[in-house]
């Protein structure tokens, strides 16, 4: 119950990676039929996820994971525009990843403005014209959150930077793969994407970079992805990335209707056995496997280890800061009170999902939370 945070490589994608970890394992830098062999499979599997975004595999730069992408997109594109201007507009609710690398250009001259969300998560086209100024050369807005699935207008956005020569940046580590994404009809000059959210493996991703885009390398050395993205290839992670959007090319409309599915049985069997349970972002406009609840009369890390003792794998918010002791950032945003803040949890499915694993699933939060109830409550003095 935790596919947000990564997923189980799909044992296509691991057959599609397997001969480039021990019989293929030529460099594709090297210039003999061994190097060419793995350079070809580096330029399929770049076919394959421009393909996914109806882009030119000229402009799919492969990286290291989302993160990465996302601080080259911010700081390679901040810094190659600098001289138009030093603002940049983000929200409330993105990925760390993108708001410790705003922290980073604020240290470094950018002015950085994060618009706030609404109670349901979704940014506002009102916030974002009111927040952009003539000196504003970059907006970030992920597509839809890691914590409670809202999805953004990104069309909208992307549309309204276009006319504006604003260059536009989105987070799609989450919907890669999970929902249509055009980069064409989105106006999206930079996307981050991350193939461990996809069935691939870990430590691999991309980064979209549409043509005469100002951009600087923020990895420099060999002059690898056509400068770019200097590094030698992992040429097995790529293949494997490659592997991954091709297959959810063709299952993600169905594989979306079965989560659907499952994650309402999930939502309707919880309200009707358990009191103090509320929803965290926008009913519809999220995405498809997510489903963020606040419980009341319960901190949200002892049901996780609760629940972890019965079995079942949740989170109480983004794996990135599970552990820190402090309430989601994004739940702040939402206005969501402390008290509820503190009981979240999150659960997301994926691919591999059974209706009999949720049902043991419910089972579990609904033992754990009146267990956790009555425990809070026999711990007050009288």
């Amino acid at each position: 119950m935790d596919y947000a945070a990564t997923t189980p490589v799909d044992h296509r994608v691991f057959e599609a990676m397997e001969p480039f970890l021990r019989e293929r394992f030529g460099n594709p830098s090297s210039i003999h039929s061994f190097g060419q062999d793995a350079l070809e499979a580096v330029e399929t599997a770049r076919r394959q996820v421009a393909a996914l975004l109806n882009a030119d595999p000229s402009e799919v730069v492969f990286t290291g994971g989302g993160t990465e992408a996302d601080n080259a997109a911010l700081i390679g594109a901040g810094n190659a525009l600098k001289s138009k201007g030093n603002h940049i507009l983000t929200t409330s609710i993105e990925h760390h990843a993108v708001l410790a690398c705003c922290e980073f250009m604020a240290e470094n001259g950018f002015d950085v403005t994060p618009v706030p969300v609404g109670p349901d998560g979704i940014v506002s086209m009102a916030e974002i014209e009111k927040a952009v100024t003539d000196r504003t050369v970059l907006i970030s807005v992920m597509h839809a959150n890691n914590e409670i699935g809202t999805i953004q207008p990104i069309a909208k956005i992307g549309a309204f930077a276009r006319a504006r020569g604003i260059v536009f940046h989105t987070d799609a580590v989450q919907t890669f793969g999970h929902v249509s994404l055009d980069v064409q009809s989105m106006h999206i000059d930079l996307l981050s994407l991350s193939a461990h959210k996809l069935y691939g493996p870990k430590g691999v991703g991309a980064l979209f970079i549409r043509k005469g885009t100002p951009f600087e390398p923020l990895i420099r050395g060999g002059g690898q992805e056509d400068g770019r993205r200097s590094s030698t290839h992992n040429v097995p992670g790529i293949a494997g990335l490659g592997s991954a959007a091709e297959i959810a090319g063709k299952e993600m409309e169905s594989e979306n209707h079965l989560l659907l599915e499952l994650r309402r049985h999930l939502f309707r069997n919880l309200l009707a056995n358990l009191k103090g349970i509320h929803l965290n972002g926008h009913p519809e406009h999220r995405l498809a496997n997510n489903l963020n609840l606040s419980v009341e009369h319960v901190e949200g890390e002892s049901l996780i280890m609760a629940l972890d003792l019965e079995g079942v794998a949740a989170s109480s918010g983004s794996a990135c800061s599970s552990g820190s002791g402090e309430t989601s950032h994004v739940l702040r945003a939402l206005g969501v009170p402390p008290d509820k803040a503190r009981g979240s949890l999150r659960l997301t499915l994926g691919r591999f999902t059974t209706l009999e694993e949720c049902d043991r699933t419910i089972h579990a939060i609904v033992k754990s939370v009146e267990r956790l109830r009555k425990l809070a409550s026999s711990e007050i003095p009288a």
